[in-house]
């Protein structure tokens, strides 16, 4: 399907640096009003779920259920059913960011967000009604979290491949790991939102990001050019990453994926070639996880988003029911404290970005992020209670490890092997590769936020071990592409040698 022209088109300065900015701002807050509308179900965890109580072990212990929370969620299974709730969402969110990159590539991508954004809207619009109409049925809460997670999946691949489609290669890493900070974003917004709503009542806190999706879906429809060639304008042809180089004997050598040019002979870029793919024709879903790198990345994103999404639903919960210098936080006290997390997201998406533009090696940068995350988290389990100065420096620190490898490979990596040579440059390729990745990455992230509704009922000390246990996975998913990175350099130093 050929994108239609925005209604608002007629009116915008055809210049590419202006229609640059345009996308980069216009896909910015797109996804971070979608995060933001994402942010209140940990928000009102506190509020729905058990109180806390004295004993961090088991906060579960020795509480008056009937006397607090929001049924069905106040009783002694409350935790349980509130991570179920985030599985919901988080599952049938992965599910359907699988359909949405296939269908992002084949349709307009303008009206494939934007309507997404507006359904989305109305389904968290719809869990606050829980309040206002004193609904009790944990079947309407499961549903309208699940038809929001479908609706929310067609917003990643379709924002990732257009801006995809205006950027090129250079400085990639940077300016998209500046650009997901939409995440982080879109986290502070809707925990400041959620938390300060509260003392009107808990159902409001879903209608104002509710709102705000709304409004920037509509934003979306009337203004959001999905590619260069729309309005007759090109860009340089550097998104056509890691060209195939032909050296003297004829063979070709293959320049792999991420900057890191792991040499492949003719015949194995061939094998995917071949497959009568080109620049107009939408990759198939087998072929796009058959490209080389796709399948490592989408594992490592897989634990990787398990931490952060764990982080995401439970911080708030966890704030609030663990004493810091011996003082239980309030429900918004303890929401607007855990944006502190958030803060530190932007900052790792920005040094992972500037870090793997530096070294050319998205591998070898994440690796290091994911093995510094360790202590981090470890130190902010012992000592994180201590002072609120401990908690707050060890908070920021944790988001800037998290989060940094979570968004370059949602972003930059997504991006590079979405347009890698194996596909001949195809740009239609792009919004499947990333819903591949990021699908695969949000099955981790449903896995986790449940897993934590029965694990913390046990003690916090379990969660943090399957986190870092976590962690390590993901690192060692991504020792192939470590080891093609490190190949590479050796192959530059003795090419540059030779020259010299």
């Amino acid at each position: 399907m050929s994108p239609e022209s925005p209604p608002s088109l007629s009116i915008l300065p055809k210049s590419l640096c202006f229609h640059k900015s345009l996308i980069l701002i216009i896909t910015f807050f797109a996804y971070a009003s979608l995060h933001a509308s994402r942010k209140p179900p940990s928000i009102v965890k506190s509020v729905l779920g058990p109180e806390i109580s004295k004993n961090d072990t088991n906060p579960l212990q020795d509480l008056n259920f009937s006397q607090m929370g929001w049924p069905p969620f106040n009783g002694s299974l409350g935790t349980h059913l509130l991570g179920e709730l985030d599985l919901a969402f988080l599952s049938s969110y992965a599910i359907g960011m699988f359909f949405s990159g296939h269908f992002a590539d084949i349709t307009d991508l303008r009206l494939f967000l934007s309507y997404g954004m507006l359904l989305s809207a109305l389904f968290t619009v719809a869990f606050g009604c829980g309040y206002w109409f004193s609904i009790h049925n944990f079947l309407y809460f499961v549903l309208v979290q699940i038809f929001c997670g479908v609706f929310q999946s067609t917003g990643w691949p379709s924002v990732v491949a257009v801006v995809g489609n205006w950027f090129g290669k250079s400085k990639r890493g940077l300016i998209m790991g500046t650009w997901n900070s939409h995440t982080s974003v879109g986290n502070i917004v809707g925990s400041i939102v959620a938390s300060s709503m509260l003392k009107f009542g808990w159902g409001w806190s879903f209608f104002w990001p509710g709102l705000l999706v709304f409004l920037i879906g509509i934003i979306v429809y009337m203004f959001l050019v999905v590619s260069p060639e729309l309005i007759d304008l090109s860009i340089s042809s550097e998104i056509e990453l890691n060209p195939v180089e032909v050296s003297d004997n004829g063979d070709a050598e293959h320049l792999g994926l991420l900057q890191s040019k792991d040499r492949k002979p003719l015949e194995e870029v061939k094998s995917f070639e071949m497959q009568d793919i080109n620049s107009t024709d939408a990759i198939g879903f087998i072929e796009a996880w058959k490209l080389p790198g796709v399948a490592s990345f989408a594992i490592c994103l897989f634990f990787s988003k398990l931490v952060a999404y764990t982080f995401l639903y439970w911080l708030p919960f966890y704030i609030r029911h663990t004493a810091v210098a011996g003082v239980h936080l309030s429900h918004e006290s303890a929401g607007m404290l855990s944006t502190i997390f958030d803060f530190g997201g932007v900052l790792g998406g920005v040094l992972a970005g500037l870090a793997s533009d530096k070294l050319e090696a998205r591998a070898i940068t994440s690796v290091s992020f994911l093995l510094l995350s360790v202590p981090a988290l470890v130190l902010y389990r012992v000592y994180g209670s201590s002072s609120m100065f401990s908690n707050n420096i060890l908070m920021f620190v944790s988001g800037t490890l998290v989060n940094g490898p979570y968004a370059l490979i949602t972003t930059a990596v997504a991006a590079d092997l979405g347009t890698q040579s194996a596909i001949n440059g195809n740009s239609r390729a792009l919004a499947t590769v990333t819903a591949i990745i990021d699908g695969t990455g949000s099955i981790g992230a449903a896995i986790g936020p449940v897993l934590v509704g029965y694990i913390s009922t046990s003690g916090w000390n379990y969660v943090f071990a399957v986190l870092i246990a976590s962690i390590f996975i993901a690192t060692v998913s991504l020792i192939p592409a470590v080891k093609s990175e490190i190949q590479e350099r050796k192959y530059r130093i003795q090419m540059n040698g030779a020259v010299h």
